[in-house]
């Protein structure tokens, strides 16, 4: 598996594949939530200066993605305050691709390029319906902090914080 930054050409691709990644998500949850998370998921946040679209590769085929914004970035488009520190976005691996280490390797990676700039930590944010998401985070060391959750659609719903002391 190579983790590499991705191609401007690869933009569309990239969304596409984080739709798809995310839609098991969208019978779990109410419409306007879901198609709320799809715009989030689906928009140029991604492109926006300073922030670093990573990819997963095998053979030569994108079986995942992540944007790691930098630190005092306005990351989730006004609904939290600018973070010291980065903050991880929009995980996705393909669903064909899951299990093998995929979104452990673009989490790691995002962890290491945070390191190498001297940040004393990494964020990130998840729905509470991704427990897959939230295990892998959790097992990789982030903590919750729940002060910086936050609920997008005002449905109950809350998008959870995590964050990650590093060396």
């Amino acid at each position: 598996m190579i983790i590499r930054d991705a191609a401007t050409r690869e933009l569309a691709f990239i969304r596409k594949q984080r739709v798809s990644a995310y839609e098991e998500h969208a019978a779990k949850i109410p419409a306007d939530h879901w198609n709320a998370l799809k715009k989030a998921i689906s928009s140029d946040a991604d492109s926006h200066d300073g922030v670093a679209l990573i990819v997963a590769e095998v053979d030569g085929q994108i079986v995942g993605s992540v944007a790691l914004f930098p630190a005092k970035s306005d990351a989730y488009e006004g609904y939290l305050d600018e973070l010291d520190y980065p903050e991880i976005r929009m995980l996705a691996v393909a669903p064909e691709a899951r299990g093998k280490g995929a979104a452990k390797g673009l989490v790691s990676e995002c962890i290491r390029r945070a390191e190498a700039k001297g940040f004393s930590s990494v964020g990130l944010h998840t729905g509470e319906f991704m427990a897959s998401a939230m295990g892998l985070y959790e097992s990789m060391g982030f903590i919750r902090e729940p002060q910086f959750d936050f609920e997008p659609a005002n449905d109950g719903i809350i998008v959870k914080a995590y964050r990650l002391t590093l060396k």
